[in-house]
């Protein structure tokens, strides 16, 4: 499934090392998502930096709020 835009990726990563990383995330209070988008951005500005390439420009992420349940 994708939202926002932007495609799905898979990764394959076995089942209890993804529920453990899933309370990590938890426990910091982000999502295995947004905590692998972050790791991901932060090492290609850092390749991008010591090749001396121009990295791709930040794309704004609009956070959607969940609709109020009752």
């Amino acid at each position: 499934m994708t939202t926002r835009g932007t495609p799905g990726r898979m990764i394959r990563i076995d089942d209890e090392m993804w529920e453990l990383y899933g309370q990590l995330c938890a426990e910091e209070g982000t999502t295995r998502t947004d905590e692998l988008r972050r790791h991901v951005h932060s090492r290609v500005r850092a390749y991008c930096k010591a090749k001396g390439i121009e990295p791709p420009k930040p794309r704004l992420i609009v956070r959607r709020k969940k609709p109020a349940t009752d």
